[in-house]
């Protein structure tokens, strides 16, 4: 769902609500007129072309649509998979469902059909020219190339997974996860390799699922993990913990603070070799070290990239370039909390800010009002989520940080309930919650949710307390663990502002 930037470490998720007390302090790139300044004529439908049909550019075209239903719509995609559900590769190489096009339940027909969009799959946009808003595409099954003309350019390029430039890094047997076809390779080289061990590079969102549905197709698992915790980009290290605790209780070796220098072998991957000379047995490499934005064809269309080296747009997906949007991956967008650029590529994200480039698109008014980077993964029997900013990052942002950590049942213990820990961060002047992790068995998407909701709203951990929080034995305690956090640490920052 989501070519060429400084890659950062995110969630892998092939991506948010505004601050009303925050105003974005950067400059936003407004182009000097409307996309659609020009009304078309009867004769002359708008012209709506999309380069990219995965999540975002999908949403867009048919948002679009609805608006415009005259619109000439097309949308360009270089791969032969639209619309897919990325997220659900790991679950479909584990073999918790076993039809592949369960991923990809809407092709160009569909489109075609309810929408009149046209997708032409298996077309790149090899090159554009924005003073002439023309495109030249070529058909990657033919190589044949043509020429086509917008009055609106919607750029959804999305991410590409970052390979590291080691020995033997394309040896048969190492894989990134990205598309339908990465999900289609790696369960047919287990079904026909029979593989006994694999090596996960990267411990991130994508790289912890495959380790565990990797795990659950009976291979040895090891994870290298450059950075000495596992989800360094979401979780503090203290919470970082009981997820590799987890890990470790399921079978899965972990190697932090360890670099990869070399993938062995001829015909097929057979090790990997770790910095130091360490050589761990590996049938199987799974490259997942992060994303970048794919923005060759923005820059030479001229658009402004932002500092995260994604593409800068305003909260209407506009770019720097009258007539040209852009949405989803390839974007960066502001932080709910700083009014900073971030750049958190999810599907989520993907479909809610394409939705506002195919408004933008046909005349509409519709914004984007940001992100917190809220995110949630399964490992084994854990629920692990985040919110806002860690404790790092807060601290790295200059805030004066007070965090309170606390587990507690998430509903009645005579019902089964389990436990949950919930770490927040909160501002010691103003009391605001910036971030919270959520670690447990159970109940972990409700509390990350109502906190993610909260910090939206710029709620302090004394509003947190407040919350009228649904009680009934069978799903949570009269006081909820939410309830906990907000007593303990708005008891800690009054203290800490006495001192």
């Amino acid at each position: 769902m989501t070519d060429d930037a400084v890659a950062q470490p995110t969630p892998d998720r092939t991506n948010r609500t505004d601050d009303a007390a925050a105003e974005p302090t950067h400059a936003e790139p407004t182009p000097a007129t409307e996309p659609t300044a020009t009304e078309p004529s009867p004769a002359s439908p708008l012209r709506i072309r999309v380069v990219g049909a995965v999540a975002a550019g999908t949403t867009a075209a048919t948002k679009a649509r609805r608006n415009a239903p005259d619109a000439d719509i097309v949308l360009y995609e270089r791969d032969k998979d639209i619309s897919y559900v990325g997220c659900g590769i790991p679950y479909f190489v584990g073999g918790e469902f076993e039809d592949v096009t369960t991923l990809r339940p809407r092709g160009p027909e569909w489109f075609a059909e309810k929408y009149r969009i046209t997708v032409r799959t298996r077309h790149e946009v090899v090159s554009a020219d924005a003073n002439t808003r023309t495109l030249t595409v070529r058909d990657l099954e033919t190589s044949e190339e043509s020429t086509d003309t917008w009055d609106v350019l919607l750029l959804a390029t999305g991410a590409s997974p970052v390979i590291p430039p080691i020995d033997g890094v394309g040896t048969p047997g190492v894989f990134p996860v990205r598309s339908i076809q990465d999900a289609v390779a790696i369960d047919a080289w287990i079904d026909e390799r029979a593989p006994r061990t694999a090596v996960v590079v990267g411990s991130g969102f994508i790289g912890l699922e495959m380790a565990e549905q990797l795990a659950h197709r009976g291979l040895a698992v090891s994870i290298v993990e450059m950075l000495p915790q596992v989800m360094p980009a979401a979780l503090d290290a203290d919470m970082a913990e009981p997820v590799a605790e987890e890990l470790r209780r399921h079978g899965v070796e972990l190697h932090l603070g360890r670099t990869v220098e070399a993938v062995e072998g001829d015909d097929a991957a057979t090790a990997i070799l770790v910095d130091g000379g360490e050589r761990l047995p590996a049938d199987l490499v799974i490259m997942s070290v992060g994303v970048r934005p794919n923005v060759a064809l923005a820059k030479q269309l001229g658009v402004a990239l932002g500092p995260t080296g994604a593409i800068a747009v305003d909260t209407r997906m506009r770019t720097s370039v009258p007539g040209i949007l852009a949405t989803g991956d390839v974007v960066e967008n502001l932080s709910v909390l700083t009014g900073e650029p971030i750049w958190r590529p999810l599907g989520s994200t993907a479909n809610k800010t394409g939705r506002v480039a195919g408004d933008v698109a046909t005349g509409g008014d519709a914004e984007h009002r940001g992100v917190l980077g809220t995110g949630i993964l399964r490992v084994f029997d854990l629920g692990v989520a985040h919110t806002g900013l860690t404790e790092a990052e807060a601290r790295k942002q200059g805030y004066d940080v007070v965090t309170h950590t606390d587990t507690k049942p998430t509903r009645a213990g005579y019902l089964g309930g389990k436990k949950v820990t919930i770490k927040a961060v909160a501002d010691r002047a103003t009391g605001r919650i910036l971030g919270a992790q959520v670690v447990g068995p159970e109940g972990v998407d409700k509390r990350v949710d109502v906190l993610a909701t909260a910090i939206t709203f710029g709620a302090t951990a004394e509003d947190l307390i407040h919350l009228d929080l649904a009680y009934a034995p069978p799903f949570s305690t009269a006081k909820d663990p939410i309830h906990f956090v907000g007593m303990v640490l708005a008891a800690k920052i009054a203290k800490a502002r006495e001192g």
